[in-house]
């Protein structure tokens, strides 16, 4: 079976981390503009549907073949966990809930991680890495700002809860596939886990929105493929690289760039405000990550 990976080269690692999360936090204004042409469950089954298409053709002409047996069960969980639940959620709070505060929610999702690494993965969260993470967490709430907290609606609510419920999945994803799903090729245990993720959604967007209006036109479609080729496909493959080449607090940490990258994008592409708070909140994030991982290195070289 033929195997796709990278050198364990540290500064490549990282650059793929600062490809992935800008592209990740562009995809959250596609994701959010994508719900005026179709429901959000619809936009997903597209999006993972091309996704997955897209992994599998590549898997067939690399000629990778079909996973053991043993795996498939383990595959269907993580699709479960990172793509049908986690999408479904998050598309369906982004009707409630602006773009850029969605990605600062579901980028709870580092807190979580850590949390089940140290419990079932045995890691340590040092005190270099456990400063990073508060630091990251205390950046989100400084972008949040009070409204979080104060004069929020019952639906504005309803959709947050849903998000942090998609982090939750996403952490529980992560772990699983550290413990049971490592050992495949990336490009194919990405591309099965998202094909039976995509099945998942493709089954709830037939109960909860058939025959609902679709409109497919330029627009719709580049977010389809936008989102579907490169933040599923090329994103997911790659993340499942990163996580089995570095500590899992350090990678998760490092996914708070994305709430930067989002609200950036949103704020100039959907005039969303860029308030001192989100300026602040982000330098807090940044300093975070930094701590976390440049200690990290100098603890290596010592």
């Amino acid at each position: 079976m033929k195997q796709w990976s990278i050198p364990d080269n540290k500064a490549l690692i990282w650059a793929l981390i600062f490809i992935i999360t800008l592209l990740w936090g562009y995809a959250w204004v596609l994701m959010k503009e994508a719900l005026t042409y179709m429901g959000p469950f619809t936009f997903s089954a597209f999006r993972f549907g091309t996704g997955a298409a897209t992994l599998l053709l590549i898997v067939w002409i690399l000629k990778i073949g079909l996973p053991p047996k043993r795996y498939w069960k383990h595959l269907i969980i993580v699709g479960i966990l990172q793509t049908s639940i986690v999408f479904l959620l998050v598309m369906y709070g982004l009707e409630f809930v602006d773009a850029g505060q969605s990605s600062i929610l579901l980028y709870s999702m580092p807190v979580w991680s850590s949390i089940l690494a140290v419990i079932f993965l045995g890691e340590k969260i040092t005190p270099a890495k456990m400063t990073g993470l508060i630091m990251g967490i205390l950046g989100l709430l400084t972008i949040l700002g009070w409204d979080i907290w104060t004069g929020q609606s019952f639906d504005v609510i309803f959709g947050q809860l849903l998000i942090i419920k998609a982090a939750l999945s996403w952490a529980a994803a992560n772990i699983y596939y550290r413990l049971r799903v490592q050992e495949l090729p990336k490009l194919q245990a990405s591309a099965f886990q998202m094909f039976f993720g995509a099945i998942g959604i493709t089954a709830a967007t037939i109960i909860m929105e058939w025959g609902e209006p679709i409109v497919l036109n330029a627009e719709s479609i580049y977010y389809i493929l936008f989102t579907g080729v490169l933040a599923s496909a090329l994103c997911f493959t790659v993340w499942y690289i990163v996580i089995s080449k570095i500590d899992m607090v350090s990678a998760t940490i490092s996914t708070l760039l994305v709430p930067i990258f989002g609200l950036t994008f949103s704020s100039i592409l959907l005039d969303e405000q860029m308030t001192v708070g989100v300026v602040a909140g982000s330098a807090l994030i940044i300093i975070g990550i930094s701590i976390a991982t440049i200690s990290k290195k100098e603890g290596k070289d010592g």
